[in-house]
């Protein structure tokens, strides 16, 4: 899924300027692999697999984040939002009109709600989320009629790799859980868990 709407972006910002910076579909699908790399990297240590960074106009990162609600349980601990919270530190701004995030994932309702606050420019992101997704999956806070600023926003940029990802993450998650229940079932029966798997 791809989709590209117009930008309605407000004054303010890093710069001071009124339009978001176009960094080039070259450069995008650039920080989209680095991005799928380094979730790679957060999906081996238990996370789910996401990643995100905020580029300023030139390009350069001001900010990432991966998820780490789980390490830190924290309920926040959204890639997006880490990221945000990043850049807004080393920019000394909350308002993000000339900047883009990517990530490597379609943003949840709570991340989306944040870039909408953050004023962000353009929002790129990989793989969709049609059950969660909020700019464009189950519902589009970018265009919503509450919304007071629209940003652009750009899903598929590296998305069949991204699936691919979260799709083996996910199958072994599953497959983790499943032994562990295996193991518990067969604790509880008093059967050591390595003779339950066998025969």
């Amino acid at each position: 899924m791809a989709r590209n709407p117009s930008s309605a972006v407000q004054p303010g910002g890093p710069g001071g300027a009124t339009t978001t910076a176009q960094l080039g579909e070259a450069t995008e699908r650039l920080w989209m692999a680095r991005l799928l790399r380094r979730a790679e990297c957060v999906g081996a240590s238990g996370e789910i697999p996401v990643a995100a960074a905020v580029l300023d106009p030139q390009g350069r990162c001001v900010g990432w984040g991966s998820n780490r609600r789980h390490r830190l349980q924290d309920p926040l601990g959204h890639a997006e939002l880490v990221a945000l919270g990043q850049a807004a530190r080393l920019l000394g701004d909350w308002r993000f009109n000339r900047c883009t995030l990517l990530v490597t994932l379609e943003p949840c309702p709570m991340c989306a709600g944040a870039l909408v606050q953050a004023r962000m420019g353009r929002v790129v992101y990989a793989a969709a989320d049609p059950k969660r997704g909020a700019l464009g999956g189950c519902l589009d806070l970018a265009m919503h009629p509450s919304a007071h600023h629209h940003m652009q926003v750009l899903g598929g940029v590296e998305g069949q790799a991204a699936q691919h990802q979260l799709e083996r993450w996910f199958r072994g998650r599953r497959e983790t859980l499943r032994q562990q229940r295996q193991a518990a079932s067969a604790t509880r029966a008093g059967t050591p868990a390595a003779l339950s798997q066998t025969g």
